[in-house]
């Protein structure tokens, strides 16, 4: 099926990719492979979300070198007044 493949912010410049080819089922992951060795420093929490987590693929071995954001680590920062 042909999708497009878009990022969780509320941006209408927020694709990855558009009108791809894929052949997907309910519950696959979807890698965004070579995507850059910045993901973490170039990330935001625009929009209060959270950053996503980051694995590290090494053949067939998959490793967590970041874990993801939850709300409470957004928030941490935050004060009332």
């Amino acid at each position: 099926a042909e999708y497009d493949i878009v990022g969780p912010i509320c941006e209408t410049g927020d694709f990855l990719g558009k009108k791809r080819w894929l052949n997907l089922s309910e519950g696959d992951l979807l890698a965004m492979r070579s995507a850059g060795a910045y993901g973490f420093a170039m990330s935001s929490q625009y929009n209060s979300r959270p950053r996503a987590a980051e694995v590290m693929v090494d053949g067939d071995r998959a490793i967590l070198v970041r874990a993801r954001e939850t709300l409470e680590d957004l928030m941490a920062g935050e004060r009332t007044v």
